[in-house]
């Protein structure tokens, strides 16, 4: 499925319960960091293992929720979620050329 058809998807289901008017930025917002709180919540006190194996459908499940708020909120503040994301990767790739950055975890302020 493609990224625009699942946006439709979610939108439609929002709208087909009437669930729009519920939605403003802040409410929005609160909604994206708790899921995300939860897709970290499969990872905690998983210890030196950092994969986390077997958890993959719940962690699946979990940023499907953080991607559903988010295309909520794009869509009550008119922002072309796919084109927000070319454009972040776009000025992150300014930030963190590939050629200087390659294989380390510095920020961009340290390069």
């Amino acid at each position: 499925m493609m990224f625009e058809d699942a946006a439709e998807k979610a939108l439609a289901f929002r709208d087909e319960r009437d669930w729009a008017q519920f939605h403003n930025p802040k409410d929005l917002a609160i909604s994206v960091s708790l899921e995300a709180s939860e897709l970290l919540e499969v990872f905690q006190w998983s210890g030196l293992d950092l994969e986390v194996p077997g958890k993959a459908d719940r962690a699946r499940e979990e940023l499907a929720d953080v991607a559903i708020y988010c295309i909520y909120m794009a869509d009550v503040l008119g922002i072309d979620l796919a084109s927000a994301v070319s454009d972040k990767i776009d000025a992150d790739g300014r930030k963190y050329p590939a050629d200087k950055v390659r294989g380390s975890a510095r920020k961009y302020t340290e390069l």
